[in-house]
């Protein structure tokens, strides 16, 4: 893949191009990026070098590869700008969260179509992204996988429906881990603690926890095994536990997965019947 283009220039599309580059997937002067925003093209310019436009058509005629960027509801005006316009065979990239591969389809019909669930911690390397080929061969998808890895890691679905899945759990994940050490740092205050104790020890233990999981996961090793390892008989966390547990922890959380799967469905409808 010599070019490739990314549509939109967002905090998402800057933390993918930065990690193109860091991988040393891309130069620089192999990458395009579009945006409405002129101020943000001249910071994405300056920042990593590379070229810049506010035509995507512009964009389409250069690029190779185009990633989709723009957000949801932008992404109907985006596909009538370029519709018809791209090269046959393209791969493209979709980041667009509810924007099925169909609809994608409809005004990309030359193209090979992959549709992609980042999340925002790829903005410090260390993104989880769910990908989903419409028709893109074994090469797009190897393609794709290696992209936002750069980034963090990835894994491939196999169905579209399970990107709802996607949405719910990775997608909207690190807000749930911020609302729990939320919770923990109100708790410590409540107890006691000192704010600003309280906040150090909170992100360092979701930090030390965070390495400890991923340690476990290269071992085999899955989270409730990890969890049965910090929990000594009769000490304080199986006492903190067996409250959760009493208090349906797991019932209250899978209605939240729930809902925000449900969510991601109907915002694809709302998108695309618009």
């Amino acid at each position: 893949m010599e070019t490739i283009g990314v549509i939109g220039s967002g905090n998402m599309a800057e933390a993918i191009i930065k990690g193109i580059l860091n991988s040393g997937m891309y130069k620089p002067k192999d990458i395009m990026a579009s945006d409405v925003r002129q101020e943000r093209l001249d910071y994405i310019a300056k920042t990593y070098k590379v070229k810049t436009t506010s035509n995507n058509e512009e964009l389409v005629n250069y690029a190779k590869v185009i990633l989709i960027c723009v957000k949801p509801q932008n992404v109907k005006k985006m596909l009538d700008g370029i519709e018809g316009r791209t090269r046959d065979n393209t791969l493209v990239i979709s980041i667009a969260a509810g924007i099925t591969t169909t609809y994608l389809a409809k005004h990309l019909s030359n193209c090979r179509i992959i549709r992609a669930m980042p999340n925002t911690p790829a903005m410090v390397g260390e993104g989880a992204t769910a990908l989903f080929s419409a028709n893109a061969d074994k090469a797009g998808v190897e393609y794709a996988a290696k992209l936002f890895s750069a980034v963090g890691g990835a894994v491939v679905v196999e169905a579209e429906d399970l990107m709802n899945v996607v949405t719910a759990i990775s997608g909207s994940g690190p807000a749930y881990f911020f609302l729990l050490m939320e919770e923990m740092v109100k708790a410590g205050v409540k107890m006691g603690l000192p704010t600003d104790i309280a906040e150090d020890l909170v992100c360092q233990t979701a930090k030390g926890a965070g390495v400890l999981a991923r340690q476990g996961c290269a071992r085999g090793e899955s989270p409730a095994e990890l969890r049965r390892k910090v929990t000594s008989p009769k000490g304080t966390t199986e006492a903190a536990v067996t409250v959760f547990q009493k208090l349906n922890l797991s019932e209250t959380l899978f209605a939240g997965f729930e809902r925000a799967r449900q969510r991601s469905m109907e915002l694809s409808k709302e998108v695309e019947n618009s």
